[in-house]
């Protein structure tokens, strides 16, 4: 569906006229780790920051920076713009995990409101095209941590009748299950979100028709899911 990939591109482009009122300050530091160069480069207008040194602030702790969210929203555009498009090589989850380190919800609503549309646009065109530029897990535990909820997410995958979607649920399935790792799984980095029993109950309910995978049948795993859920042992 050709609206999808516009609709993200948009989402993307009012993220960066959102953002376009961060005003470039000097960035202090590890010097360890940074040079003066990349210093003064992060200190300047965004758009010179060289291609290299946003995946790097983009992964590194709070602690290497003076005024680590700052710098994090600042840079905010160029790093998701990279994320969804597959180009930025650094952990999706580690990415969800860093934007909770340095509070993105409680930024100004024009600046949070064009981060959840970027989220809400790409999930859309990720059920919407398979193969995907980031593997459906990373994005669905990305969306999930960052906005601290996995279930409205789930519920679009529901709505979404498409072979893409179906495609990414039989990818999803294989990876969750493999040594049925579903049982206990965490998303973000730092494991900050317990998934397991929201992820069991969908693949079990909502969505066991479409997923073909005879793993999913497992007395151990409806066993779990009974136990997690009160109504489900009704």
């Amino acid at each position: 569906m050709s609206h999808v990939p516009r609709r993200l591109t948009a989402a993307l482009d009012a993220l960066d006229h959102a953002f376009a009122s961060e005003e470039p300050f000097p960035v202090t530091g590890c010097t360890y780790c940074y040079s003066e160069q990349d210093l003064a480069a992060l200190s300047g207008p965004l758009h010179l920051v060289p291609d290299d040194l946003v995946p790097a602030v983009a992964a590194e702790g709070p602690d290497h920076w003076d005024a680590p969210a700052r710098l994090y929203r600042r840079l905010v555009p160029r790093i998701v713009r990279s994320v969804v498009t597959g180009e930025l090589h650094v952990d999706e989850e580690l990415i969800a995990s860093r934007l909770l380190q340095v509070g993105w919800t409680t930024w100004e609503a024009p600046l949070t409101g064009a981060l959840r549309d970027v989220w809400s646009a790409w999930w859309e065109a990720t059920l919407h095209t398979h193969p995907s530029p980031v593997s459906i897990r990373k994005t669905l535990s990305l969306v999930s941590v960052a906005t601290n909820g996995l279930r409205p997410w789930l519920d679009t995958w529901t709505a979404t009748r498409h072979p893409a979607a179906d495609a990414h649920l039989a990818d999803l399935v294989d990876d969750v299950l493999c040594a049925y790792e579903i049982t206990d799984l965490h998303m973000g980095f730092y494991g900050e979100y317990p998934a397991t029993v929201e992820l069991l109950g969908w693949l079990l309910t909502d969505v066991r028709d479409r997923a073909d995978d005879a793993r999913l049948d497992s007395p151990f795993l409806w066993e779990l899911h009974r136990s997690a859920t009160p109504h489900a042992r009704d």
